[in-house]
């Protein structure tokens, strides 16, 4: 057990050194130019050598099985049936596959990205009006590993009336890199999708965060494509109406998605760090808080 920590350790310091010690915003740039061009020859070359850096990357489960570019590897879609949404009206459920990172309580407006690590809801969250929703509720990190089915869905039913757009650094969002940069995730490029519920006294927000070679957020609902490249107004209004489990957007590659959710939700049994967790299985549950509830947020890799 010793030996596996070791080299799982070693590996993400090799994977910190290799992809945050050069030019990211390059590198990134690079990757949504590559990733887009069109050459069956080429994707199947690129797919190949991302297998043997990504042993987990499951195609047997998408759609189609020949893609035409990279990029179509990185966004494909998954065959019907393989992501059933639990339709509890008072779960919400995973709006993407993912690992869970750090989970658990908001200390005040204070929340850790990884043990030892906090940031202030403000800084990840320019819109006060919305970050003073979360004050002592409850926070989700998701991470969506690059092999992983990269689109994002709506986790209840719901109503988005603007995306907040926040460029930024494309840091790593990986666990080693978690624990070394402070408050990464107020760094990176960024954005904040406020869901409007039914539930006039509940809120959630979800907060998609990009990272190096991930090139685009890509939103169904909004015309505009959503990258460093990206030089329209911040607050981007739209008005689209979602199922519980209706796609949303999608990533071009691996990232984060935090989910932030008002007081009276809590975490599902099963949720806590280094987790797996898909698409559509219970995330948050809005019955009441035990009486442990406000006890010290779980870290990843605490």
């Amino acid at each position: 057990m010793k030996t596996a920590v070791h080299t799982l350790t070693k590996t993400e310091q090799f994977n910190f050194l290799l992809t945050n010690r050069i030019p990211r915003r390059w590198l990134t740039l690079f990757m949504g130019w590559f990733s887009q061009i069109e050459s069956p020859l080429l994707a199947k070359i690129s797919i190949a050598i991302w297998q043997c850096f990504a042993e987990d990357l499951r195609l047997q489960d998408a759609k189609k099985q020949k893609f035409t570019s990279l990029g179509e590897c990185f966004t494909r879609e998954l065959k019907d049936g393989l992501r059933p949404i639990d339709q509890r009206i008072d779960i919400v459920s995973s709006p993407c596959d993912a690992i869970v990172g750090a989970c658990g309580r908001v200390e005040g407006s204070k929340v850790f990205q990884a043990k030892g690590f906090p940031y202030e809801l403000s800084e990840l969250i320019p819109d006060v009006r919305i970050a003073h929703k979360y004050r002592n509720g409850v926070f989700v990190t998701l991470r969506l590993k690059s092999s992983m089915y990269h689109r994002f869905h709506a986790p209840v039913d719901c109503q988005v009336k603007q995306v907040n757009y926040i460029s930024g650094d494309t840091w790593n969002v990986n666990p080693i890199a978690l624990k070394r940069v402070e408050k990464l995730f107020c760094k990176n490029e960024r954005a904040v999708i406020e869901l409007k519920l039914d539930r006039p006294n509940s809120s959630i927000t979800l907060v998609p965060v990009a990272a190096i070679l991930v090139a685009s957020m890509k939103f169904n609902f909004l015309s505009q494509t959503l990258n460093l490249s990206y030089r329209g107004a911040n607050v981007i209004p739209c008005d689209a109406q979602f199922s519980k489990g209706a796609e949303m957007g999608y990533f071009q590659h691996g990232s984060t998605i935090i989910v932030f959710a008002s007081h009276e939700y809590q975490l599902c049994p099963g949720i806590t760090p280094g987790q797996p967790i898909k698409m559509g299985e219970a995330l948050l549950s809005a019955e009441p808080e035990s009486n442990d509830s406000h006890t010290s947020p779980a870290y990843a890799g605490a």
